[in-house]
């Protein structure tokens, strides 16, 4: 469970992928991202027993049911509310990483999906719509808490030559979310009227074995030691994610970032947009998280049945083909995951943007075309297929690893919060005005998305430097000149400083009067 450290002939360390760094990966992404993906599908297939429900319940209540558009605006309540709760979760972040830290955050934050699942699955039991649309609003509070602290918690406990791969397993884990909803809601299995209670409410399932495995994982070393300045906690939790080695190169590289802030306390949102030596952080921050939204992925997922109606897609075989497309979304995902530290940041952010703005284009012009060209309906599927794998192998993760990335320990968490805000925010937007937009312009709506698409991929051209196998100092020294100011580095008191020696393998403490270790912080 240890990370095996080696020194090159040039004396340069090599980290290798560890067990433990693994399987907190997996574990913290299992239990909070991949429940983002499954509750974004889970309500797709069970739509029509949901809405039978809702009219029944009403009937027994009022004594007679409710026109077609009221149940169509229950449903689309039921649906969005998730998203209201994820714009609520996201701004309580700066406030939780700070108090609980990361690995905290994510089990206290576990309670959330318990009482939403115990809501949602008694529903029918107690003839309760509000039962389903209180759940799903808590459901978005815990998805837009994880979205955020999962990127978070991974690129702290990671190498720098492997943040960039622990940072996209969350955005896999999303993809397998939707996958499993898309399998488990086909007719043969969930997808029948009986089973839709247990169906939304097995969101339970994962996050019970991440509450029975992830506390006896360590919390993050960089918060440990520059938040809580507790040494020997630090020393700890990098003997779980290092090997025996020297990690003094570690430690002094969170000092380094420490003696660059002006105050070790976490600054708040506000304190951020007002930060001069952040503004193009900031403002990356908002191109690439909003555009991840705006780029009409979301719009895409609303209008695929339709297209795969188009192409001439039996209604019976629709479900099948919707699985086959999260099939293509988790492959694009790895291939993502796997390249990122090959290829870098930008590369996949440039290529996957401008993949899909080629591909809403074309979606435009099959979609004027079919009815002239028969064969431009499969090329319509195509674009679909394609705007779902050029989204998934960069813009579905990396715009949350930047967040991560570009910023230091006191302005990491209100980072999120913007970040987080933006995405919800945005994701709420595409889904109330895209039908209106699809009225209004037509196919041409798809060229809305193309635009911004090219556009953000045009800013993380002209922008945003590579942050590959950088160090959080590094990137921040790389914005310095562009944000016109020079980095500050206040030198720590000397009582502050962490001294260590070489000592059976490890780093070993030679100040006295350090902090002792929270066992709870393990």
């Amino acid at each position: 469970m240890a990370e095996e450290v080696l020194v090159d002939v040039d004396g340069k360390t090599t980290r290798h992928l560890t067990t433990s760094l693994l399987a907190v990966a997996f574990l913290s992404s299992f239990g909070s991202s991949m429940l983002y993906g499954y509750n974004l599908a889970v309500v797709n297939s069970p739509a029509e027993y949901i809405k039978d429900f809702f009219n029944q319940t009403i009937v027994r209540r009022n004594g007679s049911g409710v026109d077609e558009e009221t149940l169509t605006l229950m449903y689309s309540i039921t649906v969005s509310i998730f998203a209201i709760g994820g714009l609520a979760g996201s701004l309580t972040v700066g406030m939780l990483v700070t108090r609980f830290g990361r690995k905290g955050t994510l089990v206290y934050s576990t309670v959330l999906v318990f009482i939403a699942g115990g809501l949602m699955g008694s529903s029918r039991m107690c003839g309760s719509p509000e039962m389903v649309i209180i759940g799903r609003f808590i459901t978005g509070i815990h998805s837009g808490i994880a979205l955020s602290v999962v990127p978070m918690y991974l690129g702290e406990i990671a190498p720098k030559n492997l943040r960039g791969f622990l940072g996209l397993v969350p955005s896999i884990f999303i993809c397998i979310g939707v996958f499993i909803a898309q399998i488990l809601g086909l007719h043969e299995l969930l997808g029948k009227e009986e089973y839709w209670p247990l169906f939304l409410s097995l969101v339970v399932v994962p996050t019970f074995i991440q509450l029975m495995l992830l506390p006896w994982f360590p919390e993050s070393p960089r918060y440990l030691l520059i938040e809580k300045r507790n040494v020997h906690a630090t020393i700890t939790a990098l003997k779980w994610y290092r090997a025996k080695g020297n990690i003094q190169v570690e430690v002094e590289e969170m000092q380094e970032e420490q003696r660059s802030l002006c105050s070790v306390k976490t600054i708040s949102v506000l304190e951020l947009f007002r930060d001069p030596s952040v503004r193009w952080q900031l403002i990356t921050v908002i191109v690439v998280n909003a555009g991840m939204q705006l780029s009409g992925i979301d719009a895409i997922w609303f209008y695929t049945n339709a297209i795969f109606q188009n192409a001439g897609i039996s209604t019976d075989q629709i479900q099948y083909t919707t699985v086959g497309t999260g099939a293509i979304e988790v492959i694009a995902g790895l291939v993502g995951c796997f390249t990122i530290e090959r290829v870098g940041r930008r590369p996949l952010m440039i290529g996957g943007f401008t993949f899909m703005g080629v591909c809403c284009a074309g979606i435009t012009f099959s979609l004027l075309l079919q009815t002239y060209v028969s064969f431009m309906r499969y090329v319509s599927v195509a674009c679909v297929v394609g705007i779902i794998a050029g989204f998934c192998i960069g813009p579905a993760g990396v715009p949350f690893l930047m967040t991560g990335e570009l910023f230091k320990q006191s302005h990491r968490p209100s980072a999120f919060i913007v970040g987080g805000f933006l995405n919800w925010i945005s994701n709420f937007t595409v889904g109330f005005v895209f039908p209106f937009l699809q009225m209004s312009a037509g196919a041409f709506c798809y060229l809305v998305f193309c635009g911004v698409c090219v556009g953000v991929a045009a800013y993380v051209f002209f922008i945003i430097p590579e942050t590959k196998n950088k160090t959080f100092v590094e990137i921040s020294e790389l914005f310095a000149s562009r944000n016109a100011c020079e980095e500050e580095n206040q030198l720590l008191e000397s009582s502050d400083q962490v001294k260590l020696k070489k000592m059976n393998g490890y780093g070993a403490l030679l100040s006295e009067d350090v902090e002792p270790l929270d066992r709870t912080e393990k």
